[in-house]
């Protein structure tokens, strides 16, 4: 399968659907499936923008179309009626497979998101193509609790999307991106699955975003791996 890992860098607006569209329309001939980061369609700090800028899934309908040639996984911000969720879209034959909603919503340090968006309220997998595929929402990988349901799950590839901000330099490196690391590489291999972790890049009312999403295979071996603060796509097989 070959899968093409967007490495973007959302705007605080709608304009995002269309670069969404013009990368998946550049990706659909060479790659199977194409992941967006968290919030792609959005941005991340949205706060009370999300009542202009978030998205019903009628509104996508392009995405859908898109589908028939590429699977697609991206982060929006949705709106249902007075309620707002951040959530992970699997687009896949021009159809909307399956929506994950992020249940663990942080709300400490420089993170509100339980002060605008509702969680939801649990994890589950799905089937196509012959694989079976859970997603979830970066902080929901964070969780004990969670790992233990993925391993019940027991998935083919698991799918993350991330919105990390940098934060702890020091002279080894990046240690938010070390703490991350370590937590895929362990699910991979508890649950013996292949994992993608997609992250953004780019800057929001002084928060950065450090990128360097990857593939990790189902011994816990980061395999592929894109630049940090860098917007970067490329496609593996694997």
């Amino acid at each position: 399968m070959r899968v093409t890992l967007a490495q973007t860098s959302p705007r605080l607006n709608r304009s995002n659907l269309d670069e969404t569209i013009e990368i998946i329309t550049n990706a659909k001939e060479s790659s199977d499936l194409i992941i967006f980061p968290e919030l792609s369609l959005s941005g991340y700090l949205l706060q009370d923008k999300l009542y202009e800028d978030a998205y019903l899934l009628d509104e996508l309908q392009a995405l859908e179309e898109l589908s028939s040639d590429i699977d697609i996984v991206c982060g929006a911000a949705l709106k249902d009626k007075n309620v707002f969720r951040n959530v992970a879209l699997y687009y896949g034959g021009s159809k909307l497979v399956s929506k994950h909603i992020k249940v663990h919503l942080p709300n400490y340090g420089m993170f509100e998101e339980a002060r605008y968006f509702e969680g939801g309220n649990g994890f589950d997998s799905f089937e196509h193509k012959g694989k079976k595929i859970s997603m979830l929402v970066c902080e929901d990988l964070w969780h004990e609790s969670v790992h233990k349901e993925l391993i019940n799950l027991n998935p083919d590839l698991i799918v993350v999307l991330v919105a990390s901000p940098a934060r702890g330099f020091n002279d080894d490196g990046l240690q938010i991106q070390e703490t991350w690391q370590k937590i895929i590489k362990q699910v991979a291999k508890e649950c013996d699955s292949q994992l993608i972790f997609v992250n953004r890049v780019g800057f929001e009312d002084g928060l950065g975003f450090w990128g360097g999403s990857c593939v990790v295979n189902n011994d816990g071996e980061i395999i592929h791996q894109l630049a940090l603060f860098e917007k970067d796509i490329q496609t593996f097989e694997i």
